[in-house]
């Protein structure tokens, strides 16, 4: 089995001077001491104006520094909200190909819709729209990664003409590929379409086997890659903790973990909030003695207590699991002890049978995947002859009547009917 890392970058209030630049920092080095000790992935989400609960709205910029920090650690887009009121696909195919660029080919690239109020209504993303939003955006994102020239396309949602998208990834045809899955349900969904379920309920060891039964039957029997690529895994998040006294490691990380579970419930379940007002850390206050801690909690306790956690999450067949190590107030140093512990003490055993577990699950599913791939309905490139010649500005203002035959052209090669290199025979036919 895998680890990882997660990144809410959570702030409660009162915010002192200074404070989210120290979140920040300490949040690389953070990654940079996990990249040392060995643990594989670092996941970072995009989130607006959730206030305390994440002040994570540009996370291609701290993976961009955790890239110059690092050496092996994956860095994982934990997601990107691919609606394009957030980010046009351009942009997004744009980013992850740069950022796998100065990686070094480490990126990760999961994800998402979101299901809070406040970005969604901020960015004026549709609530019965974004699933589709996310299908045709993501779908046509790994299109831009993968091909020379992007053909253009124009959907529900978006539209954009051909034009080649630069640069490319290291990884080819494009990074794997994740989406977030707060159910069951968007498992299933991520078997369909290839793609790995990043994992963001809390489930236990037991509910996680029927997940991930569901997942691996659906991707042998049905699946249909929504990019050029298969990326078979399951990723589930826990509460992370450790220390030699059970009671220690308790008392360093709970409150976060519970804060971490109330900010979330306050955000897109039960809260009303006042931007710039609200106080939910206050709130989390008055009632965190009567919160239950929920399964996640099982990962904060001594080394043997995180290891016998785990082991259940290998039997059942997850292939990594994230810690939320940075939640409430939990502090730097104890993170830092934890990890440093966790990797000496409780990872090797899993380490040692990551190897061979990854090669026995890749040959079991590659004839599946094979398969998969041969049913993708794949996006057709144009001929060099119908690839679209764009004037330049300048040419356009001096040149009006040749603007206006390049826009005759545009509108022949959506149907395809003339060479798009031949204004003439494009203004004759027109005619």
């Amino acid at each position: 089995m895998k680890f990882g890392i997660f990144y809410e970058h959570q702030l409660p209030r009162p915010w002192a001077e200074g404070a989210e630049l120290n979140l920040f920092q300490e949040a690389l080095d953070q990654v940079e001491l996990a990249d040392r000790l060995g643990i594989d992935h670092a996941w970072e989400v995009e989130h607006h104006f959730l206030e305390e609960y994440s002040h994570s709205s540009a996370p291609e910029v701290f993976l961009a520094a955790c890239s110059q920090r690092t050496k092996n650690i994956r860095l994982g887009h934990g997601i990107v909200l691919m609606p394009p009121g957030y980010n046009h696909p351009a942009r997004v195919a744009e980013r992850i190909a740069t950022l796998d660029l100065v990686s070094n080919g480490r990126v990760e690239f999961g994800t998402g819709e979101s299901s809070a109020a406040l970005e969604l209504g901020g960015y004026r993303v549709p609530v019965e729209k974004k699933r589709e939003m996310w299908r045709e955006t993501t779908e046509q994102c790994l299109n831009m990664l993968s091909m020379d020239p992007y053909p253009g396309f124009r959907g529900e949602h978006f539209e954009m003409p051909c034009r080649n998208i630069v640069p490319k990834p290291v990884q080819k045809p494009h990074p794997p590929v994740w989406v977030a899955c707060s159910n069951r349900e968007t498992i299933k969904l991520a078997a369909r379409l290839g793609i790995g379920a990043l994992t963001f309920a809390f489930v236990d060891p037991q509910e996680a086997k029927h997940w991930v039964d569901d997942y691996y039957r659906i991707l042998k029997e049905e699946c249909i890659p929504i990019g050029h690529a298969v990326n078979p895994n399951i990723c589930m998040v826990t509460g992370f903790s450790v220390h030699h006294d059970g009671d220690e490691a308790r008392r360093r990380g709970l409150d976060g973990f519970k804060f971490f579970g109330y900010a979330l419930g306050h955000h897109y379940i039960f809260g009303e909030h006042k931007p710039g007002r609200t106080d939910i850390w206050k709130n989390f206050e008055a009632v965190k003695n009567v919160l239950p801690a929920n399964a996640g909690a099982a990962g904060i306790g001594t080394p043997d207590e995180m290891r016998s956690h785990l082991r259940k999450f290998a039997d059942a067949g997850v292939d990594q699991v994230a810690f939320i190590q940075q939640g409430g107030r939990n502090r730097h140093e104890h993170i830092c002890e934890a990890l440093d512990l966790f990797a000496r003490e409780v990872m090797p055993e899993f380490k040692e049978k990551e190897a061979a577990r990854q090669k026995q699950k890749m040959e079991e599913l590659a004839p599946y995947i094979e398969k998969a791939l041969t049913r993708k309905e794949r996006m057709k490139a144009l001929a060099d002859d119908n690839i679209p010649a764009v004037m330049a500005l300048g040419r356009q203002i001096t040149h009006p009547q040749a603007a206006q035959e390049q826009e005759t052209a545009r509108i022949w090669s959506q149907t395809g009917a003339v060479p798009l290199e031949d204004p003439a025979k494009q203004k004759a036919a027109a005619e």
